[in-house]
């Protein structure tokens, strides 16, 4: 039986996906499943995510504002509530894949 960040892995390496898609898929709340992401990116980093090979690494499509295109988050793997530069709060989800 898989943990939960060993199916995370598996489904990000089939092809990206956001924390929302994610909690969908897995029946997970989306605050969760960033935490989960935390520890996903640092084992494949390390190269253990479930059987994962050394060459795989954690790829982030970071978050953007949708007013003003600002991407520059300091923690791509965090959805923020607000854009820095603008202070809109319509930022599109970071989007997540393993390759």
């Amino acid at each position: 039986m898989e943990t939960t960040r060993q199916r995370i892995a598996e489904t990000l390496r089939e092809g990206p996906a956001t924390a929302s898609d994610l909690g969908e898929s897995l029946s997970l709340p989306t605050p969760v499943v960033y935490d989960h992401l935390h520890h996903v990116s640092r084992s494949v980093r390390e190269g253990n995510a479930g059987g994962s090979d050394a060459d795989e690494e954690f790829l982030v499509a970071p978050p953007t504002c949708r007013e003003c295109g600002f991407d520059g988050f300091d923690d791509p793997v965090n959805e923020p509530s607000r854009c820095p530069e603008c202070k809109s709060e319509r930022i599109e989800e970071p989007a997540f894949v393993i390759r």
